[in-house]
C-alpha cells in the first residue's frame, strides 16, 4: 500500500486534475442515472423498450463523436477545447432532464449529454495515456477511473439524501448542476503539454482507417465489441433489482456501493496490470461479469442477494476499466492515442445500441431470463477469443 500511495504521488499534475474533474462530472451524472429508470417509468409511463431505445441511440451517438473527436485531436494536438466544451455540454444537458414532460425530451437530454462525452472522451483518455511512460499507464488510467467511481459513490448517496428529505425527482435533477459547474471551472485549468519524461510524438498523416494500426488492436476491437454485445445499459440491472424486491428508496445506495467497490479497488487492480498483464485482468473480469449475469436470469433470489451481485459488479468493473484502456495504449503509436481511443469508445458504444435493444426485446418478449443468459454468453466468448485469438506479438 505504501508503495501504491508513493506511486500516486508521483503521478503528474495532468492526471490528478483529470481525475477530480471525473470524480465531480460523475457525481452530478449519477445524481440523475440511477434515477433515471424510475422517473421514465414511474412519472413519464416509459417501459425497457424506451429505455434500451434512449440508451441505446445516445451512447451510439457519443461513440460516433468519440472518433471524430479522436482523430481531429491528434491532428490539432488540441485536447483542452474538446474536454471544456465536452464537459460543458454534458453537464447543462443532463441537468434539463429535470424539465421533461416526455420521454423523447428525456431521449434529446440524453444525446446532449453523450455527446459533450463524446467530445471529450477520447482527447482526454490520450492526455492521460501520454502523460505517463508504459509502466504506469494502468495506475494512471485506474486512478481515473477510480476518481470517477468515487464520483459514483457521491452522486447516489446526495440524491438519496435529497429524496429522503423530501425533495421531489425533478428537483434532485436540477440539484446535479451544481458539480456540473464546479466541473466546467475546472476543465478551463487543464493543460495540453506533456511532461519532458514522455515527449509527445510528432503528428502522423490524418487518416480514419483501422488498416493503419497494428493486428492485435483490430482484433482486440472485434472483441470487445462481442463482449459489448452483451453489455447493455446498466439501468437494466437497476430493474431488475426492483423486480427482486428492493425498494425504491434503496436503489441510489445499491448504486453507490456498487461505485464504492469499484472505486477502491480499480487503482490497485489496474497496477496489477502493470505487473501481471493486462488480459489476464481483464478475463478475470468478464468471468466475474458471465456468473453474475447468469445470476441474475434466475428468479427468486431474495433482496441480500442482489446486493451481493451489486459489490460484484463493482468488482467486475475495477478489474476491466482501466485495464482494458490501458491495453488500448499498449497497442498503439502514441501519436495515434487520440485516434485509436476513438476507434475503441466507437466500438463500444456502437455495439451498445443493438445490445440495450436487443436486451429490452428479449426482456419483454421472451423473458429477463434469457436477456441476461444471452449477456453472460457474449462474455463467455469473448474471453475465450481474449485467451486464445490475441497473441502476444503482432502476427
Amino acid at each position: 500500500m505504501a508503495r501504491l500511495m508513493a506511486s500516486l504521488r508521483g503521478l503528474p499534475g495532468t492526471v490528478w486534475l483529470l481525475g477530480v474533474i471525473s470524480l465531480l462530472n460523475d457525481a452530478a451524472s449519477e445524481m440523475v442515472y440511477p434515477l433515471l429508470p424510475l422517473f421514465l417509468a414511474t412519472t413519464l409511463g416509459a417501459g425497457p423498450r424506451v429505455i434500451g431505445l434512449i440508451e441505446g441511440l445516445a451512447e451510439a451517438a457519443s461513440s460516433l463523436l468519440k472518433l471524430v473527436s479522436g482523430v481531429i485531436s491528434d491532428r490539432t494536438r488540441r485536447a483542452k477545447p474538446f474536454v471544456v466544451w465536452g464537459y460543458g455540454v454534458a453537464g447543462v444537458a443532463r441537468t434539463l432532464i429535470a424539465a421533461a414532460t416526455g420521454w423523447w425530451f428525456v431521449l434529446v437530454c440524453r444525446l446532449a449529454d453523450r455527446i459533450g462525452k463524446g467530445l471529450r472522451s477520447s482527447p482526454r483518455d490520450a492526455l492521460l495515456g501520454r502523460a505517463v511512460s508504459p509502466q504506469e499507464r494502468g495506475l494512471a488510467f485506474g486512478f481515473h477511473r477510480a476518481m470517477d467511481n468515487a464520483g459514483a459513490v457521491l452522486g447516489p448517496l446526495a440524491a438519496a439524501a435529497l429524496l429522503a428529505a423530501g425533495l421531489e425527482l425533478r428537483t434532485v435533477f436540477w440539484c446535479a448542476g451544481v458539480p456540473a459547474l464546479m466541473v466546467l471551472v475546472l476543465s478551463f485549468r487543464v493543460r495540453e503539454s506533456a511532461p519532458p519524461a514522455a515527449p509527445v510524438a510528432p503528428a502522423t498523416r490524418f487518416n480514419w482507417h483501422l488498416r493503419e494500426f497494428p493486428p492485435r488492436f483490430r482484433r482486440y476491437l472485434l472483441i470487445l465489441g462481442l463482449f459489448m454485445l452483451g453489455n447493455s445499459s446498466n439501468l437494466f440491472l437497476i430493474l431488475r433489482a426492483r423486480e427482486f424486491g428492493v425498494p425504491q428508496a434503496q436503489v441510489p445506495l445499491m448504486w453507490s456501493l456498487m461505485s464504492l467497490v469499484a472505486a477502491l479497488l480499480l487503482t490497485p487492480l489496474s497496477a496489477l496490470s502493470d505487473r501481471v498483464g493486462r488480459r489476464r485482468l481483464i478475463l478475470s473480469g468478464w468471468a466475474i461479469y458471465a456468473v453474475l449475469y447468469l445470476v441474475l436470469a434466475r428468479g427468486g433470489w431474495p433482496t441480500w442477494t442482489v446486493w451481493g451481485v451489486f459489490v460484484a459488479y463493482g468488482v467486475f468493473i475495477a478489474a476491466t476499466e482501466g485495464a482494458e484502456k490501458a491495453l488500448v495504449a499498449d497497442l498503439v503509436p502514441p501519436a495515434q492515442l487520440g485516434t485509436a481511443f476513438g476507434w475503441y469508445h466507437l466500438t463500444l458504444g456502437v455495439t451498445l445500441l443493438p445490445a440495450s435493444l436487443l436486451f429490452g426485446v428479449f426482456w419483454e418478449s421472451v423473458s429477463p431470463a434469457l436477456a441476461f443468459g444471452f449477456g453472460a454468453g457474449c462474455a463467455v466468448a469473448a474471453s475465450l477469443l481474449l485467451a486464445f485469438w490475441l497473441p502476444d506479438h503482432d502476427d
